[in-house]
């Protein structure tokens, strides 16, 4: 079964305009691989983000490493900056359980001590395991465990939900 949710591309531009009276023009926007980068990318150039965009990849700091393996395509975290003293807006595609925002979180302290960490995701679809809630939620849904909220993106760029 698959339901119909509402546009990504829609979703995007409500993070961005809520996001934009609090972006400081020394904000770092961080996504997480591989949707929260898809999002990123699409708010970096919404927000017009002086700063270079960074990524994570976030497989070797999950909890659930030992039980469900290496991510067959591992991508090598970006950080073009130093995350010192800085504002960071760390970026995903949908939270669920908290445990991949609280994996990116360790990782940028492994970098560096940001001043700050605010979190802006596309989704937010209930079910937390931690204490992680989003400064930002282009949508705030309740879905059953069972089922699955997908980001995908199209061979035209294009940036859609399902709900499988």
């Amino acid at each position: 079964m698959h339901a119909s949710l509402p546009d990504a591309n829609t979703l995007i531009a409500r993070l961005a305009d809520a996001i934009a009276p609090t972006l400081t023009p020394d904000t770092l926007i961080v996504g997480i691989h591989t949707g929260g980068v898809w999002v990123a990318e699409r708010l970096h150039g919404l927000l017009q983000c002086a700063q270079p965009l960074g990524t994570l990849d976030i497989s070797f700091y999950r909890d659930d490493f030992s039980r469900i393996g290496l991510h067959p395509q591992v991508k090598p975290s970006n950080l073009p900056f130093d995350l010192e003293g800085r504002a960071i807006l760390l970026v995903d595609d949908v939270l669920h359980t908290g445990r991949t925002v609280r994996a990116a979180m360790n990782e940028l302290f492994d970098y560096g001590r940001p001043a700050s960490i605010r979190l802006a995701v596309l989704v937010d679809r209930g079910g937390h395991e931690l204490p992680i809630r989003p400064d930002f939620a282009g949508l705030t849904i309740t879905v059953p465990d069972h089922q699955n909220i997908n980001l995908s993106r199209l061979d035209d760029g294009h940036l859609t939900l399902t709900l499988a």
